[in-house]
């Protein structure tokens, strides 16, 4: 049978200020420094700034008049434009000049970092079920062999950590990317939490991926069923890809000391998602300290983040964490680290029968005609020089070599012997003394 993952629990619509678990002076500052900076006058604009409906919108905003930090602006009746306008009295904008000088964040109104968390457990990771057709589906461009999706789904949908490792140009990051787009489904992220008085961005457009919006249409007598909190985006699950660069600061909370701000780091934007570490065995610091730092996240499913201040907080850690390396792990941990990484998956390079399948899709897919004379000069010539092993990446390198070496000379596209000779010379440099 197959199991459908069912959507998540969305985070309810605000119907009272209360309802946002915020401090009221807490959003009287948001509101009044979003005025301010975005310089806004109608109800409709502040409502979509701050990411609250209208009527809380407008509550808020009376009682900012009831404390003669806003005014009401005469406005033309009749036409378009008739809404009522507000402006920052003298008042508030001396408030609001305070407010930025104590942080910059101005926007959408943040979560409770206790509220979004109870909205983890809603969706999270660990609930996803992956059948084998949603990875055939999600890896339908890669020659895989059969057995590794037997290794691949139970360990997908646990959630837990896995560990990818073996050759390199064997597909691995193709695979995670795989896993990814084999989940489907979507979650709730906050564009922002608040703890301890401190506010967090994390919604990051480059991270996540908006699938419906929740705005207020003014002119609807009533809202449609499918509403919920707008301080919520609803996006695809969230990827992040991270390679080389990466250094262990890049996991820390960011404090913009200028702006006087906070930006998540990159495991937190990646809360109910995946998170890839790609070439491990390549950053500044060395695998065994890059799998220390997520030996509590893996192990008690919630990390450990530091305000400037130095005031530590407990956040969840709900991400599938995916290590993908070209080395053999005994080579690059201890086997206490290795222990912590649930899954340990080789993927090798494809037998010869797999390489032909590939070499022949890749052809059709460039529109290259194969050639018989040059695919047996390939498969009796050259691999024999190197002990006949294959690599995924090897017939596109080849492919793209020979066309370019035809469109470089004006020729009809083609292979042959010779231009293989010409293309191999490329993927391999000839082990030499150079003087210098």
């Amino acid at each position: 049978m197959t199991i459908q993952n069912l959507p998540p629990l969305s985070p309810p619509y605000i119907k009272s200020l209360a309802a946002t678990g915020l401090d009221p002076v807490l959003m009287r500052d948001i509101l009044l420094k979003t005025i301010f900076r975005m310089s806004l006058f109608r109800i409709t604009d502040i409502a979509r700034a701050i990411c609250l409906p209208i009527p809380q919108t407008i509550e808020l905003v009376d009682s900012a008049r009831a404390g003669q930090l806003i005014e009401a602006v005469a406005t033309t009746p009749g036409g378009a434009n008739s809404e009522a306008r507000f402006q920052l009295t003298e008042a508030g904008k001396a408030r609001a000049l305070d407010a930025l000088a104590q942080s910059e964040y101005y926007g959408a109104m943040p979560v409770p970092l206790s509220v979004y968390e109870e909205q983890i457990k809603a969706q999270t990771i660990r609930n996803i079920q992956i059948t084998r057709r949603q990875l055939q589906i999600a890896m339908s461009d890669l020659v895989l062999p059969p057995t590794l999706l037997d290794d691949l789904g139970p360990a997908v949908s646990s959630g837990r950590s896995i560990l990818l490792y073996g050759p390199p140009g064997n597909g691995k990051s193709s695979i995670s990317n795989g896993i990814r787009a084999a989940m489907g489904d979507r979650i709730y992220v906050p564009r922002a939490v608040v703890h301890a008085g401190q506010i967090i961005s994390v919604y990051d457009p480059i991270v996540h991926t908006i699938v419906e919006r929740s705005d207020d249409n003014p002119s609807l007598l009533r809202q449609s069923g499918n509403r919920f909190d707008n301080r919520y985006v609803y996006c695809e699950r969230p990827t992040v890809i991270t390679g080389g660069e990466l250094t262990l600061d890049m996991l820390d909370l960011k404090f913009n000391p200028v702006s006087r701000t906070y930006q998540a780091p990159l495991q937190f934007k990646a809360t109910g998602g995946v998170f890839i570490i790609d070439d491990l065995g390549r950053q500044e610091e060395p695998p065994q300290a890059i799998v220390n730092r997520w030996i509590v996240p893996m192990e008690m499913n919630y990390d450990i983040l530091a305000l400037q201040s130095g005031e530590k907080f407990i956040v969840p850690f709900d991400t599938l964490i995916i290590f993908s390396t070209n080395f053999h792990p005994n080579e690059i941990f201890d086997q206490a680290a290795l222990r912590r990484i649930f899954y340990k998956i080789k993927i090798d390079g494809p037998n010869q029968a797999d390489f032909l399948k590939i070499f022949a899709l890749m052809a059709k897919k460039r529109r290259l005609p194969l050639d018989e004379s040059a695919i047996i000069h390939l498969m009796k010539r050259k691999y024999p020089t190197i002990n006949n092993v294959y690599a995924n990446y090897q017939p596109i390198f080849l492919i793209d070599q020979m066309i370019a070496i035809c469109d470089f000379e004006g020729k009809p596209r083609h292979m042959s012997p010779e231009l293989i000779d010409r293309a191999w010379k490329n993927m391999f440099v000839q082990a030499e003394t150079i003087t210098r």
